[in-house]
């Protein structure tokens, strides 16, 4: 028998977030999709396997990052692509699972089966959507878990059999395979069926974000692809195989979740570039508003205006991870890098990659960091950016992307007529009582 052939690394490239957004807003002849219409065309040409929508619900936290509504944004952009796919953050604490499953049933039907929703719980946000308090982790998760098995629920509302054609071009439908889901819960009542026709995927692909003890149990159970921050190949071996090891608890297929990471990358064409870029970099930060940023690292709650910044950040002033409400996985993160001696301005650079994988180099070198990865069994789906500015453009689409494909690690083309067939995900579960 010949080698089982190994499922190539997938490639997702943000199309949100930019402030090229407030400068169309700027001017009411020219669309806000505008950019995002340029690096979609170029990833798709490129063979990029999905665009990325990121989302927060509040203004000021990460630039311009909420600027346009992710689920609108990537339907538009479905209409000037043909293959790529579409991932769409949404958040479960502030929507109900019947409009969640509305929506991206539309998108998939709209992108012919290229949808995908990345799921949040969010920690930003709640001012406004009433006047109570963020809701605990805990409490978040508990949602997300219940919306979750409700969408599930609602996708496959429609039986085998319920939509069939008649040979004509058109359907028939059987009513009776298309049945209510009765779902009563803690957070919901869902009768159901869904009255949206089966999916093109079937269900969107199941992406999520989260990595507090709560993330990692929801995207074991659910996630067919997580997205994660992991700093350092250790990290990344530690989560993979804690929630690896909880997904095959849980019967999952073998394989899921696909681990997602962000490389955020420096490209030099040589070693000496790299290192004055890298040395540009770090002259340029803005220590006052980094120290902003870096107590939001470390879950809003310190304050690290006075402190020097040669020195590590004193242990008493470090918060129990536990506490926080907000963003746990960062807060364990930058806690541990504060911990490991780190003085404040190397904590403060360390935040302008808000805790994701970041490294400098060539694109040989960093296609030797990639296939570190890769060849661990850690890195199955990689979101890179530049794709918007003509110097990190060239070097993402004639330096890396190339060297990946030199090595077989990245693909060449797209593989099947869906996201989820692209992805090589294993198949869905059967519908419950089939």
């Amino acid at each position: 028998m010949g080698a089982t052939r190994r499922r190539p690394l997938k490639t997702v490239t943000g199309v949100s977030g930019s402030t090229d957004i407030y400068n169309a807003a700027l001017d009411p002849g020219q669309s806000t999709l505008a950019s995002a219409v340029e690096i979609a065309k170029l990833a798709e040409a490129d063979k990029f396997d999905a665009l990325f929508a990121a989302d927060l619900l509040s203004f000021g936290n990460q630039g311009a990052i909420g600027a346009q509504e992710p689920l609108i944004f990537v339907s538009a952009l479905s209409s000037v692509t043909t293959h790529i796919g579409l991932i769409a953050t949404v958040t479960t604490t502030f929507h109900h699972p019947f409009n969640l499953a509305r929506l991206f049933g539309t998108l998939d039907h709209v992108s012919n089966g290229r949808a995908a929703w990345n799921a949040v719980t969010s920690s930003v946000g709640e001012e406004n959507y009433g006047d109570q308090d963020l809701p605990s982790p805990e409490q978040r998760y508990a949602r997300a878990a219940e919306s979750l098995e409700i969408v599930n629920a609602l996708f496959d509302s429609w039986h085998p059999g319920a939509l069939t054609s008649d040979g004509n071009g058109g359907a028939i439908l059987n009513a009776d395979l298309v049945r209510p889901i009765d779902h009563a819960g803690k957070h919901f009542t869902v009768r159901g069926p869904l009255n949206i026709p089966p999916l093109p995927q079937r269900r969107p692909v199941q992406f999520q974000a989260g990595q507090s003890e709560a993330g990692i149990e929801l995207g074991a159970r659910f996630a067919e692809v997580v997205f994660t921050s992991l700093p350092t190949l250790d990290d990344a071996i530690t989560y993979t195989k804690k929630i690896r090891t909880r997904a095959a608890e849980l019967g999952r297929a073998d394989g899921l979740p696909l681990i997602m990471s962000s490389f955020h990358t420096t490209y030099g064409s040589t070693e000496a570039e790299v290192r004055q870029l890298v040395r540009e970099r770090d002259e340029a930060t803005d220590f006052d508003a980094g120290r902003l940023a870096l107590a939001d690292m470390l879950g809003g709650g310190v304050d690290l205006t006075d402190l020097p910044l040669d020195k590590p950040i004193p242990e008493h002033l470090l918060p129990e991870v536990n506490s926080v409400h907000r963003r746990r996985g960062r807060v364990e993160i930058f806690s541990g890098f504060a911990r490991s001696g780190k003085t404040l301005r190397e904590l403060i650079i360390a935040a302008k990659d808000t805790g994701h994988w970041a490294a400098a180099g060539t694109p040989e070198q960093l296609a030797d960091a990639i296939a570190e990865r890769y060849d661990a069994g850690v890195l199955d789906v990689i979101s890179l950016g530049g794709l918007a500015h003509p110097r990190t453009r060239d070097f993402l689409l004639n330096g890396l992307l190339p060297e990946l494909r030199r090595r077989n690690i990245v693909g060449t083309d797209y593989v099947g007529d869906t996201f989820r067939d692209n992805l090589e995900l294993p198949p869905l579960p059967p519908h419950a009582g089939a």
